[in-house]
């Protein structure tokens, strides 16, 4: 029931400046991959699309799902590949080309030789529909997409990953358990404490960020939507967020990992890492102080609170991406 109502009474907050992004982005800039990436990846790793040829292009697509047209912007690396993938998932009230511009993962990923997907949620839907709750099926949306993009294009198979902002962090974290341990990680900004971690899952790298001055989805849990009108306060008292340590830290003792331990990697930021956990993963989590409902390294967004320049979310995702253990 909370996730459900979570997915209900945050959008309109969202959807007050989640997307604060220019109108739409330009074409991914694909930058040439390791020539010897291929040689790399076993051959089970290597989709169907290896040996097909791509079918797909860079630039805007429609795909039939559960009776409806959905949507996703695709960014396409260089080089023959296999590639790893990325789904790219926006907030509530935001949308595939708000989420592209302000997360940068399209540009950057591309250049770093992933296969990025940024898909748009159902028409006539704020957001996502988190795993287990009413509405369209994302997640066998978000499952039928990596389908086509294994078929369309030469990806592997073992390095899948979805990392996302505010309830497309949520939705990515229950994507942990709901997509039968698909993932080999995801990067949750904004939002690790929207879903609870799962019971059992299989080795899964998490990377997290999350503002101690979050109004929006609060850092220390509570009630959500601080900063909305009053009739969404009201429903906002509805859902009691845990906070997000204790979230990060369920994901870990879920991993079987050791520790914490913490760092102070620049000024105003802290990271809580976990290691030795099952299969090699890694869980941490970057606190920053005073930061907002906001992607760390971004560009501003001053009604959603501070955006921090010392920590970039975007490299340090595919960092952690890049270093992860293949599923």
């Amino acid at each position: 029931m909370s996730r459900l109502v979570i997915g209900v009474v945050l959008a309109a907050a969202l959807a007050a400046g989640c997307g604060d992004g220019p109108p739409s982005p330009g074409p991914p800039s694909p930058g040439a991959s390791s020539p010897g990436s291929s040689a790399v990846v076993t051959p089970q790793g290597a989709s169907a699309g290896c040996a097909a040829g791509p079918a797909l292009a860079r630039g805007e697509h429609l795909m039939p799902f559960g009776g409806l047209r959905r949507r996703f912007l695709l960014s396409l690396p260089a080089g023959p590949g296999p590639h790893p993938v990325l789904l790219n998932l926006h907030g509530l009230g935001s949308n595939a080309v708000e989420q592209a511009v302000y997360s940068r993962l399209p540009e950057v990923g591309a250049r770093r030789g992933y296969v990025v997907a940024t898909p748009q949620s159902a028409e006539g839907r704020l957001g996502w529909t988190l795993p287990h709750t009413g509405g369209p099926d994302d997640t066998g949306f978000l499952g039928a997409l990596l389908d086509r993009l294994e078929q369309g294009l030469c990806v592997d198979r073992r390095r899948q990953f979805a990392a996302g902002m505010s309830l497309g962090a949520g939705m990515s974290a229950g994507l942990v358990c709901a997509m039968n341990g698909r993932l080999a990680g995801v990067g949750l900004v904004a939002g690790a404490n929207i879903v609870r971690p799962c019971d059992a899952p299989r080795p899964t790298t998490i990377i997290a960020f999350h503002g101690v001055a979050d109004q929006i989805v609060p850092y220390e849990g509570g009630t959500p939507l601080r900063l909305a009108s009053e009739r969404l306060r009201r429903l906002g008292e509805l859902v009691k967020l845990p906070p997000v340590e204790q979230a990060a830290g369920g994901w870990a003792r879920a991993l079987g990992c050791a520790g914490p331990a913490d760092t102070t990697p620049a000024r105003g930021i802290r990271l809580r890492g976990w290691k030795d956990c099952r299969g090699g993963v890694t869980v941490r989590l970057y606190t920053v102080r005073g930061g907002g409902h906001t992607w760390p390294g971004a560009r501003d967004v001053p009604r959603l609170g501070a955006t921090t320049r010392a920590l970039d979310a975007t490299g340090a995702i595919l960092d952690t991406f890049d270093a992860a253990p293949p599923r």
